[in-house]
């Protein structure tokens, strides 16, 4: 009997310290599980948190500030590329979205529906309050899972004539599809994105669109994320609902799945026709309208978090980072009158010339907090460059610089020259946080595999498990029967077919690695969040 209460009691500490490890300061390391180490990632460094409703977070000061970088700089690009920002409506009649066919069947499953417009008290007096049945909409209205119908409705009466194309339009906004199984910032019902749809005149000047947007979230990757992508087209099966093509950036994870961090795609006439947009050439003869459409989301901030940071918390590449440098100063005793106004002189002059270099500073001066606790606490944030300010550093004329991640150990640096030294730290971090993501991509992606292999490696390669296996570029002949085959076999999808390995010519005389019939791309698989 005293061996049972003896489990039980071991069995509820174990529960104890299970619920106390969810809501602790603990990061799970990777290598014991990489699922868990993300969700510990985002929640001991105060990025987001679970809402009261089920599937949507709630996106905190540090996780937003992340965004609102991200976003400052695609934002400068989408205007650069032509585009201008408007806003259109959250909610979206049904009856729109059931114009063009192929779209409906994409998103059916996952809309959230408003149907009444008014609530009122139970009559029985049993459920409180209930949808009034006498205010039922008689067109449901469909909280947007993206707006090509609302956007292009409103086209047809913006575009008549040629005079009116290329028109360019973007919107950022929240969206809602509604998802059963949810990961913070990369499967949320509600996120936020931008969204940019474009008409054009041509076939050609869509599909330029389409393509140029990839090139430039690609950009966005590689100069502020310090994140490598593979450039590809999307196989028919993974297209957008109702696009001819679907160009796509993948990134590879440490754990060796892929993420979808961007889509961009051509959709053809399929909106044009549907919702009737049609304008007068030079010669005055009608035509449908050519289109494009695209978007990047809060996923963003999840490839960021799976890309850089270690089992001591986030790192973050100082170009996205909300602080760059955190001066933790190291007070002097309080009878050292002197001592301390020489350091606040120093830590004025200090701030003044990094801020004077563009850097993004923040002073640490809690008094209710030890230094080993501040410096633990910005490591954990991800913040590039610690400087570290006390009496005998001030007086030798110095300061002590730690970066999150590159340089190892304490660095003395005079502070004549800090400023300097820190651009040029920061810049370096970047740099190299970048190409230690180049290697990782070139050595996770594995070439001349059968399908045997692949699929053996793949069992039980699952989403906790690092550093896992990686992805697969293989000759393939595009065969949606066959796609389905290897997903339900090896949940392997195709992330993309890379515009890189798929040049003219490039797959001549190869065979496909499932079904031994000439291949007609290269494509790249993998598992995928």
């Amino acid at each position: 009997n005293n061996n049972n209460n003896n489990n039980n009691n071991n069995h509820q500490k174990k529960q104890q310290a299970q619920s106390k490890n969810d809501e602790s300061d603990y990061i799970t390391p990777r290598a014991e599980n990489y699922s868990k180490w993300y969700n510990d990632i985002i929640r001991v460094t105060d990025l987001a948190e679970t809402s009261p409703v089920r599937g949507c977070m709630v996106i905190k000061p540090w996780g937003m500030s992340l965004w609102e970088n991200v976003r400052n700089d695609l934002d400068a690009r989408i205007k650069e590329h032509g585009a201008e920002n408007a806003y259109f409506p959250l909610l979206i009649p049904k009856s729109f979205l059931s114009k063009e066919a192929e779209h409906v069947d994409g998103f059916a499953k996952e809309c959230a529906v408003v149907t009444h417009h008014r609530l009122c008290e139970d009559p029985e007096g049993k459920r409180g309050l209930i949808a009034d049945p006498e205010a039922e909409l008689e067109d449901p209205l469909i909280i947007r899972p993206t707006s090509e119908t609302m956007i292009w409705t409103m086209f047809k009466k913006w575009i008549i004539s040629h005079r009116d194309l290329p028109l360019k339009i973007n919107q950022w906004a929240n969206v809602m599809r509604w998802e059963l199984r949810t990961r913070p910032f990369l499967r949320t019902s509600e996120f936020l994105w931008q969204e940019g749809h474009t008409a054009h005149a041509t076939s050609d000047g869509a599909e330029d669109d389409a393509k140029a947007m990839m090139e430039n979230y690609a950009l966005l990757c590689k100069d502020i994320l310090a994140m490598p992508v593979v450039k590809g087209c999307k196989s028919p099966s993974e297209r957008f609902a109702g696009a001819e093509e679907t160009y796509t950036i993948e990134a590879l994870m440490q754990n060796g799945w892929a993420l979808q961090s961007g889509t961009s795609h051509f959709l053809g006439q399929s909106f044009g026709k549907a919702f009737d947009v049609k304008f007068q050439d030079k010669d005055g003869k009608e035509s449908d309208v050519w289109g494009s459409s695209w978007g990047v989301s809060t996923r963003l901030i999840g490839a960021l978090i799976m890309t850089h940071s270690d089992d001591a918390g986030l790192v973050l590449p100082p170009k996205v980072a909300p602080v760059q440098v955190v001066i933790v100063p190291i007070q002097p005793k309080k009878s050292d009158v002197e001592g301390k106004a020489a350091l606040e002189d120093a830590l004025d002059n200090l701030v003044d010339g990094l801020k004077a270099s563009g850097l993004k500073v923040k002073v640490d001066d809690r008094d209710n907090l030890r230094n080993g606790a501040k410096y633990f606490e910005w490591e954990r944030k991800g913040v590039p460059l610690r400087i570290e300010l006390g009496p005998r550093d001030v007086a030798k004329g110095e300061c002590v610089f730690k970066y999150r991640a590159g340089k190892e150990g304490k660095i003395a640096t005079s502070l004549e020259d800090a400023a300097s030294a820190a651009s040029t730290g920061l810049e370096e971090m970047q740099q190299e946080l970048y190409n230690a993501a180049v290697e990782r991509l070139e050595s996770g992606i594995a070439t001349g595999a059968t399908y045997q292999e692949m699929k053996e490696a793949l069992d039980g390669d699952e989403a906790g498990v690092f550093p896992g296996v990686g992805l697969y570029l293989v000759p393939w002949k595009c065969d949606a029967e066959n796609e389905d085959k290897i997903k339900e076999e090896c949940k392997a999808t195709i992330r993309c077919y890379p515009l890189e390995n798929n040049q003219e010519g490039m797959v001549e005389g190869k065979t496909c690695f499932y079904s031994g019939e000439p291949a007609t791309h290269m494509a790249l698989f993998g598992r995928a969040f």
